[in-house]
């Protein structure tokens, strides 16, 4: 079943800004509206989620940590779901160590013993902006959602294995926080699945390539 709404959930720290600035243009081509939940961290994520809900299966997805956090509402609630974009899958199963986990609670002590500012030495370029963006909006709560983050899970490739609807999966081929390999044992996990690359040069200089690569993919598997 095809949804004309699309319920996108932002990455660890991130929110929903960067949200519309990657999906919002690239979906509305596609006839389909975005709804970016000002949500913050994975329990406001899930009651995002279910919020949404109304009776009509929707596409979800996200960022990182949103698209893992959707990814694991679709398995939970397969009724609900029509299908979902993954864009930047930073892990399976539980972090164990992933590197954007690690840089997660890595950022959320600095940021306890020595403010944001002092976390984002050496972040430069769009990425540094972002964050200097971003990071402030949480308030006192950023370094719980740093590491509520860090010990959060994504499905497992079994779990996975499970989901029936059609998934567009997007990642940058140059990210080591959230590895190409991740995002193709995602697609290697799922029974739908189509992958779509960009980089992070690319990303930097247009938000938008994220999101019209994981809706690619997806429209790939939808007809």
């Amino acid at each position: 079943m095809r949804s004309s709404r699309a319920v996108l959930l932002p990455g660890t720290a991130s929110d929903e800004v960067f949200i519309s600035s990657v999906f919002a243009r690239p979906l509305a081509d596609a006839g389909i509206s975005l709804v970016a939940p000002a949500s913050r961290g994975v329990r406001e994520h899930f009651e995002a989620l279910d919020a949404a809900w109304t009776g009509t299966p929707l596409l979800v997805g996200g960022v990182s940590l949103g698209a893992h956090v959707a990814a694991t509402w679709a398995v939970r609630h397969p009724e609900r779901c029509a299908g979902l974009l993954v864009a930047l899958p930073a892990w399976h199963g539980p972090a164990d160590g992933a590197p954007a986990a690690l840089a997660a609670l890595a950022s959320a002590s600095v940021v306890e013993s020595a403010g944001v500012e002092a976390a984002l030495t050496g972040v430069d370029g769009w990425l540094g902006d972002e964050l200097r963006r971003a990071w402030p909006r949480y308030g006192a709560r950023l370094g719980d959602a740093l590491r509520e983050a860090a010990g959060s899970s994504a499905p497992t490739p079994a779990e996975l294995g499970g989901l029936t609807v059609p998934v567009g999966v997007a990642a940058c081929t140059d990210d080591p926080v959230h590895p190409l390999d991740v995002a193709r044992t995602w697609v290697d996990a799922l029974p739908r699945a189509a992958l779509r690359t960009t980089t992070l040069a690319a990303l930097g200089a247009d938000r938008e390539s994220l999101g019209r690569a994981a809706l690619a993919a997806y429209l790939s598997l939808r007809t």
